[in-house]
Formats: structure tokens, sequence, C-alpha cells
């Protein structure tokens, strides 16, 4: 069992840094980069799974959203066959438990039949369960399969949970805002990294009035975003974000802010590698009943500036 002290440590990092698989950036092979997307995708969903256990109000719909018919979910409660099962053993929950969930290490990879392998471990905080109001704290191994679909977003169709040890923890501190910011920046990832450059997808993370202030130029309308997929975002065949330095904050207003940082990659069609580095600056809209957050503006500043990667 771990102590206090080491527990408390352990959710200010999880809070605030969030790494994007086992390689770092400068370890990626071309087929890391071209398989991006995919594992982008697979990420948006792992963080959507928790929305519905962190905000019950947003109804369970979106849960199963992300889930294949047959899918099947085993944990410590039991095991689950089907999307019905499902349905049935979530409706369980008292919704006044209040949850959080801190991913603390995730890893994908894209199998040879397009599916993506997705494991994390995370820590898990409740109020509520214990009688006598105390707190409970558990680090979590997820172990799940993802297959693809004929949209951008895969779905599961394993997913296995598996109890590593308990811990003590005195004070619980949310993690929905970093958790539903972390689904929308990961699915904007799969879109723009995505090789068929198709934007409509991003219609359903867009707000209204939206303003990107990338380092090409300001985009304001859906137009825009489109000619910057299909001109600035295409020099490229292939490329691929690792995200670092991951923050998020709920505000008052309920928007949520973020700041994210990217090391990116990309190959040329001449097969040229291509790096840069950003930090990013996010504000997102919420309504909890959608899938998605959504962008209402991002800021855009180079750190590195876009270069053929030194041998």
């Amino acid at each position: 069992m771990t102590t206090r002290k080491s527990m408390k440590t352990a959710l200010a990092v999880a809070a605030t840094l969030v790494t994007s698989g086992a390689a770092l950036s400068a370890d990626l092979t071309d087929q890391d980069i071209r398989n991006g997307y995919k594992e982008h995708a697979a990420k948006a969903q792992f963080y959507r799974w928790y929305q519905y256990y962190e905000r019950s109000e947003g109804g369970v719909d979106n849960a199963v959203d992300i889930l294949s018919s047959d899918v099947r979910v085993k944990s410590t409660l039991g095991e689950a066959k089907g999307t019905d099962a499902y349905r049935q053993r979530v409706a369980q929950l008292p919704t006044t438990w209040k949850n959080a969930h801190f991913v603390n290490k995730i890893e994908t990879s894209v199998d040879a039949d397009g599916s993506v392998s997705l494991n994390a471990e995370i820590t898990y905080l409740n109020e509520g369960a214990n009688e006598d109001g105390s707190l409970r704290a558990a680090d979590l191994k997820y172990t799940t399969i993802l297959a693809p679909t004929d949209v951008l977003l895969p779905k599961f169709t394993s997913i296995e949970i598996d109890l590593d040890k308990m811990s003590d923890v005195t004070v619980f501190k949310d993690a929905y805002a970093a958790n539903r910011a972390l689904s929308v920046v990961h699915y904007w990832l799969a879109i723009i990294e995505d090789p068929a450059r198709d934007p409509e997808p991003a219609k359903e993370i867009l707000a209204d009035g939206f303003a990107l202030n990338f380092s090409s130029g300001r985009i304001t309308d859906f137009e825009g975003l489109k000619a910057w997929l299909t001109g600035p975002a295409a020099a490229v065949s292939a490329s691929s974000h690792t995200v670092k330095n991951f923050s998020a904050q709920a505000e008052n207003d309920g928007e949520i802010t973020l700041t994210v940082g990217f090391d990116w990659q990309g190959i040329t069609p001449d097969g040229t590698r291509l790096e840069a580095e950003t930090l990013h600056n996010w504000t997102l809209t919420n309504d909890v009943t959608e899938r998605f957050a959504r962008i209402k503006s991002v800021d855009v500043e180079i750190i590195k500036p876009f270069q053929p990667i030194s041998k």
C-alpha cells in the first residue's frame, strides 16, 4: 500500500503531465507516424470512457456510443457481454457518488488487422461508496481492444479492468475537465493527421464563432479549416503529434481551458522526415450531453520551427 504522501505526489503528476505512449517522439518509426491518427482516435474514445462515471447527468448513451454491440467488459464488478448488459450494470451505480480517474500511463499499438490495442494504468478515486464518508483510491490496469469502424473513431470490443492495489487518500480531486479535454485533443489530432484530409468530423468539435490562430494564419470558419487541411496541413504525406505537458482547468462559466505541448514529426512525399515543437492554449465550450467538448479558440506558439530532422 502506498503512503498518503506518495499518493498525493502521483495525483499531482497525473493532473499535469500526460505522455502519449512509451516511445519518445525521436524514436518514432515511419510506420509509427503513419499510424498516429489511429492511435489518437483510440485515445479519444478511451478518455470518453470516464465521462459517464464522472458526470452521469450527461447520460449513458455517450458511454455506449464507444462500445461495439458485442463488447465484453470485465472488472471486479463482474463481466458484461454486449451493450444491453453494460447498460444494466451501470444503471445500478449510485449517481450520488463522486468518481475521478487519473490516467498515469497509456500505451497503444496498431495491430495487423487495423484494430488498436490500448493498455493503461490509472488511479481511481471515489467519494460515496464508504458509509463512513472516507475516500477510496485504487490503482487499476486496463487492457482493451478497439476495432476499426466505417468512420474515424474505432469502438471497444474488449475492456478488462484489473485491480493493482488499494491506497489511502484524504482529498478528492476532480478529473473531469482533464479527461473531457484530452478526449477532444486526441480526436482533433486524429482528424488533422488522417491522410483522408476529411474536415467533416471537425464540425462536431468546433464551437460557434471559433478562432484557430495557427502559424499559417487565422481560421474562423469551416471553409477556412477545409482549405488549411487540404493546403498547409497536406504538405506532408503523414504526421504524428506526441502530447506532453498537458494541464486543464474547469472555469466558472462552464468552459474548460487547457495548455498542451506537441512534439510533431512528419514525412514529406519524398520521404524527408521533419520535426517541430509547439505550445497550444485552448478554450473549450462544454455541453455535458454532447459526445465531445467543442473548440472555441486555439492559440499556438512555435517552440521549435518546422525543420528537417538532423541525422
